[in-house]
């Protein structure tokens, strides 16, 4: 850099912290004013002129660029400023940004097209309406962790956006806790909803640090039920929040918990350069280290108390909260750890109820949540967690989790536990996070025969475990493919430039059971294994090489996103002897983890080594607990309810480099009870019930008339299960309220829970028979044209119009196997067809393409054949179906009720009209009734299940766009799916 880029880039930083919290303003002047007390020559590029001759030369990761990229961005995400009432994230707002700044257009067209406005998704907040105090002129001093973590990020590689959005992020919480120097004690609970491996403990971290800036004094962190994990959660906490003089606090540097961690020597832990206290802020006092939890403090017990500047007032004053040292302990959530703590506190003499507290739960669906019946004595660990609450009025309780159907399912009546009552945040997924979604073909328009690594999650990083316990082929393969991968990862580092040490850690996870007799057994199989795979000699080459040919290089090729991929095998065959050395060099490929001390071949602590390992283990790696490097999984494991399943994804998270080397080896056949299972649907489902979620609040989180249109009680219906068996959570942890309306207009809505029972079916089938013979005597192509997609979506059925007060009298009519599901549309179908917001529905009858007498049942007096379609319930003994719909009718029916445009199809078109909407039959017949089918095409109606999906008229909302109504229900049983009474029927 020469040393005329090196003073303007001088002069810009010394702007930009000026205006750093700061509003926009003029910057010609800010410039000038600044080179005022630089040396003269800076006074050549104190105008905008030179400013804007840097940038046209300039690319987007010159350092200039990104001094202003982190500024722009700060003021593009900022909520609510008082300098503008732009929307953050707007080209609106970067408009107003240079307004204030005084640019010329062409300053304004470089800085935008060097660092374009960030469009990327934000929190979803439900929450009732807060008092507002979190403001810049609400701080006790000038903040002084936030800054400190927010700049450790920055220096850590994380882009301006993403410092930007977690700063909007955790304001986003931080401003719904109570004020802690208000004289009024709230207690204020809330939840925040991540994914699974997301980085949920940077957004903790965040709401900490700015919490103790704003006065909080007492942190608790309730860190999982491992110790594993709460060591993990405290050293992270250490290096990035506390910092090495807190840690310190005088003691020689050998005399630290972390004299033997790596990142301690190597400069990584957050340095203030002296006490925090020293430099006019606070310091924070550890009450936990890495290796100790929360112990009794006996005589110690002055550590817990908090000094008073001015003993006449409160704790919670402003006078003693700026000098005052913030507390904190990370803890295990156990019965004896927290009954410590809980005794400790009642022993303190600063009075309990002025020390402003936070308590930070981890993994907050784990434990936490009362699993006893309602109105008994609550579990142990709840318990704990309750009387915390009770002698701490002071106290904030935020839950963080990816699985949040537990808490949302809390009873919201029981003002002793921990429902969300104040707010539930769902974070936006993160860029370059690889979830659930990652691995499934969700919403994919391409035909199963046509799928292809590149087009398919599935196909690119999914293979089927399907050999039995005499056979281990399929784990031969996962550990080739583990080697193949490590030899890539070297590879990569080498040829692609990356340097040494870059892939600090490469593991493989063999997940089969929680039991350690099990872990046993696998130890010694996949020892074996090892030592008779031959990786160096000929044997061996010849299965990688047909692994690399077959799997890793048509992968790569498509999905390496610009990293190195070797033409060939025998370019990368040099580096698979150094990979198998790194994995199991020392005589132990493996690391056992799962407490067993005689079993355990090694630790799992990715703090102080790198690790290339093959783990085994079970429940503790199967939550919270992050699995560095984690490149190949081996998974068989069950799991009865969704969230416990997919915290057992561990495979989720970032894999910077070597996204697409990941692979999961998964059984698509697993038993469960007297059930097979296919773990594939049933990550599949999980995925689509989290998204559902998702969606929802979404969608209720925008205000009507300025207020929020629901509150956290009334999130518990918003929960969907896509399977029968695999209930969202445990059964003991589900209470619920009810769902009462969904508007649901221009939506496509599939009902489910159709009944079993033979006079139901027949029933349900004989209110159908008027409109199927009614329709059109033969079929009609129907069509809709998705031009974003360069897709046509055609098929033929029968059809025909019927008046809104006939499909209202029968949709009143129809039974169902779990009542609950469909009254909350019939509902809305009542409310818009009295309400003349419907006039008709079309009716379509799709018809197979084939002729085949196979394919249609004949129905009704008037002897006419309809296609059928072959669908089955998800179990065995469970009444829900899966999905039911065919996607390629979707189109046609989203065009008839107003919800997309025009089709491109004049058949399509003619059935379009002004407060109309669709309905499309599908007659199924089960897999066991299919035999029943008569040579004549007969059946009989208890033996068809007359399904249907339905789209409102998309003119059909309400006029102040509330889209839900509710009735909670407190202390009852779940009301939306009986999962006892399915397994009972």
């Amino acid at each position: 850099m020469t040393s005329t880029e090196t003073l303007r880039l001088e002069l810009h930083s010394a702007v930009l912290s000026d205006l750093d919290g700061s509003k926009p303003k003029n910057l010609a002047r800010a410039l000038a004013y600044q080179a005022e007390d630089m040396v003269p020559e800076a006074a050549a590029h104190a105008d905008e002129s030179d400013f804007q001759a840097a940038l046209k030369v300039a690319r987007s990761t010159h350092q200039l660029v990104e001094l202003w990229r982190k500024q722009l961005t700060r003021w593009d995400y900022a909520d609510q400023p008082t300098w503008t009432d732009t929307l953050p994230r707007t080209d609106e707002r970067r408009a107003a940004v240079h307004g204030l700044l005084k640019l010329e257009d062409a300053t304004r067209v470089l800085l935008d097209g060097l660092i374009p406005v960030s469009k990327a998704a934000v929190s979803v907040v439900i929450s009732p309406e807060h008092k507002p105090w979190y403001t810049p002129q609400s701080q006790l001093s000038r903040p002084h962790y936030w800054p400190a973590y927010r700049n450790l990020l920055s220096a850590k590689g994380w882009p301006a956006e993403a410092v930007a959005a977690l700063d909007v992020a955790t304001d986003q919480v931080v401003e719904r806790l109570a004020d802690p120097t208000d004289t009024e004690m709230y207690q204020s609970k809330g939840l925040v909803v991540g994914y699974v491996q997301s980085g949920k403990t940077a957004n903790f971290t965040g709401v900490m640090a700015k919490a103790v800036d704003a006065g909080y004094r007492l942190v608790i962190v309730l860190g999982g039920t491992l110790n594993m994990l709460r060591a993990q959660t405290q050293r992270r906490l250490d290096m990035e929040l506390v910092g090495r003089e807190n840690i310190l606090r005088g003691a020689d540097e050998l005399e630290s918990d972390y004299a033997d961690d790596p990142a301690w020597a190597d400069g990584k832990f957050v340095s203030f350069g002296s006490l925090p206290s020293a430099l006019g802020a606070f310091d924070i006092v550890r009450m936990t280290t890495r290796d100790d939890d929360y112990k009794s403090l006996l005589q110690g017990i002055t550590a817990l108390e908090f000094e008073k500047r001015e003993p006449a007032l409160p704790l919670y004053d402003r006078e003693n909260l700026h000098r005052s040292s913030a507390r904190l302990m990370v803890v295990k959530k156990n019965k004896t750890v927290l009954a410590k703590l809980v005794k400790d506190l009642g022993k303190i003499k600063t009075p309990l109820a002025e020390i402003p507290v936070l308590i930070i739960d981890d993994e907050s669906d784990e434990a936490s949540v009362n699993t006893s019946k309602p109105d008994v004595q609550r579990s142990a660990i709840n318990e704990q967690i309750s009387k915390l609450l009770n002698m701490l009025p002071r106290a904030q309780y935020v839950g963080y989790t990816a699985t949040p159907f537990a808490n949302v399912f809390v009873d919201p009546s029981d003002t002793e536990d921990i429902f969300p009552k104040d707010f539930l945040i769902s974070l936006p997924r993160p860029q370059g996070y690889m979830g659930a979604r990652d691995f499934h073909d969700l919403d994919i328009d391409v035909e199963e025969e046509e799928r292809t690594v590149a087009n398919s999650n599935e196909k690119a990083h999914v293979r089927d475990i399907v050999d039995d316990a005499e056979d281990d082929t399929c784990l031969q393969q996962a550990m080739d493919m583990f080697v193949l991968t490590a030899a890539m990862k070297l590879y990569r580092e080498d040829v692609g430039g990356l340097g040494d040490g870059y892939f600090a850690h490469h593991t493989m996870l063999i997940h089969e059971s929680v039991r350690t007799g099990v872990h046993r057994e696998l130890h010694d199989r996949v020892l074996s294994l090892w030592h008779n795979a031959g990786y160096t000699g000929p044997r061996g080459h010849e299965r990688l090489r047909t692994l690399f040919e077959t799997d890793v290089a048509p992968v790569s090729e498509v999905r390496a996103d610009g990293q190195a991929v070797p033409a060939s095998y025998d370019e990368l065959m040099r580096y698979v002897g150094p990979a198998s050395v790194r994995i199991g060099g020392d005589g132990q490929p493996i690391i056992v983890v799962n407490g067993d001390k005689d079993l355990e071949t090694g630790e799992a602590d990715f703090d102080k080594r790198p690790i290339w390992k093959i783990l085994i283990g079970g429940q503790k790696l199967a939550r919270g607990f992050t699995v560095e490097g984690l490149t190949v999984s081996f998974f068989r494991r069950r799991a009865g309810n969704a969230s416990t399943l997919m915290q057992m994804g561990r495979w989720f998270g970032f894999r910077k480099g070597y996204r697409d080397l990941v692979r999961l080896y998964l059984g698509r056949r697993e038993t469960m009870g007297r059930t097979e299972v296919d773990l594939y649907d049933a990550f599949q489902a999980i995925c689509l019930d989290e998204e559902a979620f998702r969606s929802e609040l979404e969608r209720y989180s925008v205000m009507v008339d300025g207020r929020p249109q629901v509150t956290p009680a009334q999130i518990p219906p918003l929960v969907s299960q896509h399977l029968p068996w695999l209930k969202p959570t445990s059964p003991n942890k589900m209470y619920n309220a009810r769902l009462e309306l969904v508007r649901s207009a221009g939506r496509w809505e599939e009902p489910t829970a159709y009944p079993q029972k033979g006079e139901d079916l027949r029933h349900n089938t004989e209110l159908w028979l008027p409109y199927l013979e009614a329709l059109g005597a033969r079929p009609r192509t129907y069509g809709y044209h998705f031009p974003d997609k360069g897709v046509v979506h055609r098929f033929g059925a029968l059809s025909a119009v019927f008046p809104a007060a006939t499909v209202l009298d029968t949709f009143r009519k129809l039974r169902w196997e779990i009542p609950e599901q469909f009254p909350p549309h019939l509902r809305y179908i009542s409310e818009i067809t009295e309400a003349g917001k419907v006039d008709d529905w079309v009716v379509l009858a799709p018809q197979h393409a084939s002729t085949s007498a196979a394919k249609t049942v004949v129905l009704g007096s008037a002897d006419r054949p309809y296609s059928w379609f072959s669908r089955d319930r998800r179990a065995d003994r469970g009444p829900l179906f899966g999905a039911i719909s065919d996607k390629k009718h979707r189109g046609v029916a989203h065009r008839i009720a107003g919800a997309l445009g025009v089709s491109g199809d004049p058949a399509t078109e003619g059935l379009v009209a002004d407060r109309r909407g669709a309905i499309v039959l599908y007659p199924i017949v089960e897999t066991a009734h299919q035999g029943s089918i008569g040579t004549d095409g007969r059946i009989d109606s208890d033996k068809l299940v007359m399904a249907f999906t339905f789209v409102a008229p998309a003119s059909a909302h309400s006029a102040n766009g509330q889209v839900v109504q509710f009735t909670t229900i407190s202390s009852k049983p779940n009301a939306i799916i009986d999962i006892a009474e399915i397994d009972r029927s």
